[in-house]
């Protein structure tokens, strides 16, 4: 087993280290998930009661195939989902993703998205809501490759702190060596609109219900299109314990 990674690591920067080494010594080598030529995945990641979790995956995409990864971390210490993609000709790469916590949670997502191929797409819609002295991370990599012409990708990152106390670290980054293709990120980091409370007041709802009104509206969406409503459900929950 290698060592436990540290904060000079840039896909480490923001980790609970403490947390990590605490499983370190038991954790299996990342997944493999291979999808097919013109394969369609989709999958579901829910938390577990551990409040210490990290899952690793390593996902290759063959041409023509598909991939989509619905993604609920709500770990009630620490959170980790670690994804190493790759898309090869006409593959596409979905992630939907959020952290959603309180207290002194630490919760990271952490993606490297490779377009070896030409032609591929990957789209990667982050969300956080964090209250008490949360953290909420992003580090998300997409690499497109000198021959990867045709590429179209986006990574859409947002975050929604509750109390002054919880913060968000947001990093897109994209490192491109093909010359034809269609990449943008966006990341910000705000609070829930006064007047939009106002209004949901204004309507007779309570304070904590116009809250969590409101909290869905920012989270729910990342899920419409998720297989069954495991995770809405585990997402609903997630909100009401920190609204």
């Amino acid at each position: 087993m290698t060592a436990v990674p540290t904060r000079k690591l840039e896909a480490f920067r923001y980790a609970d280290i403490d947390a990590l080494a605490s499983v370190w010594s038991a954790l299996a080598p990342p997944e493999r998930i291979e999808i097919a030529a013109q394969q369609n995945v989709q999958q579901i990641w829910l938390p577990n009661a551990e409040a210490v979790q990290v899952r690793r995956a390593e996902i290759v995409i063959a041409a023509g195939g598909n991939a989509r990864i619905f993604v609920l971390n709500s770990a009630s210490e620490y959170g980790r989902v670690e994804l190493d993609v790759s898309v090869a000709d006409d593959a596409e790469f979905e992630l939907f993703g959020a952290n959603i916590g309180g207290g002194n949670s630490n919760l990271e997502i952490v993606t490297t998205v490779r377009h070896i191929g030409e032609r591929g797409r990957s789209r990667q819609t982050v969300r956080s809501v964090l209250g008490g002295k949360a953290v909420g991370t992003y580090l998300g990599k997409v690499e497109v490759a000198r021959g990867a012409q045709k590429t179209d990708a986006e990574q859409s990152v947002k975050a929604m702190l509750l109390d002054r106390g919880a913060s968000a670290n947001c990093k897109p980054e994209l490192e491109i060596f093909a010359d034809d293709v269609k990449c943008a990120h966006g990341a910000s980091v705000g609070e829930l609109d006064a007047a939009q409370m106002f209004y949901a007041m204004s309507r007779g709802l309570p304070p904590a219900a116009a809250r969590a009104l409101l909290l869905e509206g920012f989270v729910m969406g990342l899920w419409d299109d998720a297989p069954d409503d495991a995770i809405r459900d585990a997402a609903r929950d997630a909100l009401r314990a920190i609204a």
